[in-house]
């Protein structure tokens, strides 16, 4: 994959941390080549997808510093993980109501071992899940943003 189309769609899912909710139902797109058409379809490839439980976070960490060293928003689609890489971007699907978002992750956590990813309170309000606290989702992993190169 081209360092060009790695850097579009970092810049989409970084444009997704603004204070404007951002709600998908498909992934984003990458112009890629296919065999059926001379020409182009919109194709990002996914490299894993987990699921289990998610939770969110908001007023007390609002303003202070996170493991990327940003300032964490929570008015921003933003989220901790334990193992992905700060700056990757995740499609996040509330499997209750379907419902999904495209976040960045910028932080460690989530700290309850039960819980596979935390979620901004933007986030949650997109994924309709605030004021329930936790929900089952799937999480996919852009490979786009995996890539080092």
């Amino acid at each position: 994959m081209s360092k060009a189309i790695i850097a579009s769609v970092l810049g989409l899912g970084l444009a997704a941390v603004g204070a404007t909710a951002l709600w998908v139902q498909a992934p984003l797109p990458v112009l890629a080549d296919t065999e059926e058409t001379s020409s182009a379809e919109f194709v990002l490839p996914i490299a894993s997808v987990l699921e289990g439980k998610a939770s969110w976070y908001g007023p007390y960490f609002h303003g202070r510093l996170t493991a990327s060293g940003e300032i964490y928003n929570r008015y921003a689609l933003t989220a901790a993980h334990r193992t992905l890489r700060h700056g990757t971007v995740v499609r996040v699907t509330n499997l209750e109501n379907d419902r999904s978002a495209v976040l960045v992750i910028n932080d460690w956590g989530p700290v309850p071992k039960d819980r596979i990813i935390d979620v901004s309170e933007a986030a949650a309000d997109v994924l309709g899940f605030r004021h329930q606290g936790l929900v089952q989702v799937r999480v996919e992993v852009y490979r786009a943003a995996l890539d080092s190169r």
